[in-house]
This record gives structure tokens, sequence and C-alpha cells, in this order.
């Protein structure tokens, strides 16, 4: 059954399919007190725990209708993944913003607005990310040498590393070029 007791995990993923409003209200109940706990311990208000709940069901909702989509791990800590990384997204668009705001540049309104857009656009996009590339991304936005990328993901060497690291950001390329506001942008 999982950790989540009253349905199982494909019980749930199914629901998600079908739109199942009985599962999706569910999901949301079971989840908010873990997503409620999480952003309180790292900034986050009760107000953002709702959005960032809507965004991870959305997210989750994608990644299960998508193809080959298939779990790896139990749901509840797969929907913790996904919403975690939704939260960091939105504390490192708020950071920029309060650097925007404190440290004016030479940006016009428009473009400011732009990069908040894209900001959103590749968080969402990076949420949808295998978590494996997920990790890979984060290690190299880290500064982790591709020796200790290859070391804490197990990977043969470094070369495999470097190889994977251009995967993963040519895949999630190809996922924010296929998102909506990012077609609507136009050329930048």
């Amino acid at each position: 059954m999982g950790l989540f007791r009253k349905y199982s995990d494909t019980d749930i993923i199914d629901g998600i399919r079908k739109q199942d409003n009985r599962i999706l209200n569910w999901l949301y109940d079971s989840c908010f007190e873990m997503i409620r706990d999480h952003l309180r311990k790292n900034s986050g208000s009760d107000d953002d725990v709702h959005e960032v709940l809507q965004e991870t069901v959305v997210i989750l909702y994608k990644q299960v209708t998508g193809d080959g989509f298939s779990l790896t791990t139990d749901l509840k800590g797969y929907v913790y993944g996904v919403a975690r990384n939704v939260w960091n997204a939105q504390l490192r668009y708020r950071s920029r913003l309060v650097a925007l705001e404190s440290d004016p540049a030479d940006h016009t309104a428009a473009e400011e607005m732009n990069d908040a857009i894209l900001e959103r656009i590749v968080a969402r996009s990076f949420a949808l990310l295998g978590e494996d590339c997920q990790m890979v991304l984060n290690l190299y936005g880290e500064g982790s040498s591709y020796e200790e990328i290859a070391r804490r993901m197990g990977f043969r060497n470094e070369t495999y590393a470097r190889r994977k690291k251009y995967l993963c950001k040519e895949a999630l390329m190809e996922i924010i070029k296929t998102d909506p506001e990012y077609q609507d942008l136009g050329p930048l």
C-alpha cells in the first residue's frame, strides 16, 4: 500500500491520470502537512504551501500522463521531491528579485518581466526532469567536479559524468522549448 494508507500508489496515479476529483482532493489533503512542514522549515508561509502544492500536482499530472512515466520510489517521497524542487526554485527566484531590487541594474521593466518568466519556466521544466538528471545538474550547479559527480552518482568515470550532464542539460532545454509560456515569449 505504500505510505499513503487509503489508496495504493497505483490507484493514486490512475486517479491523477483520470483527473478523479476524489483522488485529487485526497492527495491535496494527504500532502498538505508534509509540504507545510518542509516550507515552514525553509522560510515559507501557509500561503506558499497552497501555491507549491498546486504546482506540484500540476507537475505530477504532466509526468504521469507523459510518455514513459515509471515510479522508482514510493509516491509520497516522489511528491515530496517534486514539491521540494518547486519550493527551491521559488526561493532562488525570490532571492534574485531581492538582489534586483537592492541593486538596480540597467534592465528595462520588460527585460525584468522576461527574466522572471524564464526563471519560472526553467523551474517548472527542471521539476519535469528525471531525478538522476536533477541531481547531476544540481551537483554541477553547486560547483562539484565531474570526478565528484561520478563518485556521488555511482558513474563509471568523469567522462561519463560529463556526458550525462550534457544529456541532462539538453533534455532540460527540450522541455523548456515545449513549455507553452516559453513559446509565448517569442524571440528574446
